[in-house]
């Protein structure tokens, strides 16, 4: 038998809030190509963690993130970034882009002047992939990770390219700082990406509202 309801009480507010400053000490190391072909299946399950997918697409998901990360390792300076505490909680990895600006190819319009002559002089970097723990999310790793990934290249700039479908990527590199210059059609099939870029530096490299301003006027 059920018992009879009680008297109601007041139900509480979902609770909004970021979660307190971690404790638990953070470590970041860089990997090379063979330790990531050791850490694959780790990262992988991070991957599968960290995204909010419909019910039947993890297995896809999961297989389509290691499909690009073994694409990735094999370009030349390929890097990754892990963050533990003490488990794995993050990563970021990408390579440098190449100075004959074949990673633009398919850019709808003109490149920004900005961006060729950083592709030309070999001071761009490719970010493939940001992934963190929905429980770190609140402690600005995913800042954290890039800005290191980057720093460690003494790249002048940024550039990812993100299916422009995948609105809450795009969203999510637009709040730490990115900003976009425009499209990339890549075939096969009718795959669109958005070509995000990040500038760094001072005094070398564009303001993140100059390189915005020359993708629209061209």
């Amino acid at each position: 038998m059920t018992a009879p309801p009680g008297p109601s009480r007041p139900r509480k507010r979902a609770d909004h809030r970021p979660p307190a400053t971690r404790r638990t000490p953070l470590s970041l190391r860089r990997l090379n190509r063979w330790q990531a072909e050791g850490l694959r299946e780790e990262l992988a399950d991070l991957y599968a963690e960290s995204c909010a997918t419909a019910p039947g697409w993890e297995h896809r998901g999961r297989k389509d993130f290691l499909r690009r990360l073994t694409r990735n390792t094999w370009r030349p300076g390929f890097a990754l970034l892990t963050a533990e505490a003490p488990d794995l909680v993050g990563c970021a990895f990408g390579f440098p882009v190449g100075r004959d600006g074949s990673w633009w190819s398919g850019f709808r319009g003109t490149l920004p002047q900005e961006v060729g002559q950083l592709t030309a002089s070999g001071q761009v970097f490719a970010i493939s992939g940001i992934v963190v723990r929905p429980s770190e999310r609140y402690h600005g790793l995913a800042d954290r990770l890039q800005e290191r990934l980057l720093a460690d290249h003494r790249a002048l700039l940024g550039a990812t390219l993100v299916d422009r479908t995948h609105r809450a990527a795009c969203a999510g590199f637009r709040s730490r700082g990115w900003c976009d210059i425009g499209l990339v059609y890549r075939p096969p099939g009718p795959t669109v990406l958005r070509a995000l870029v990040l500038p760094l530096g001072e005094g070398t490299a564009a303001e993140p509202g100059d390189v915005a301003h020359h993708a629209r006027i061209q």
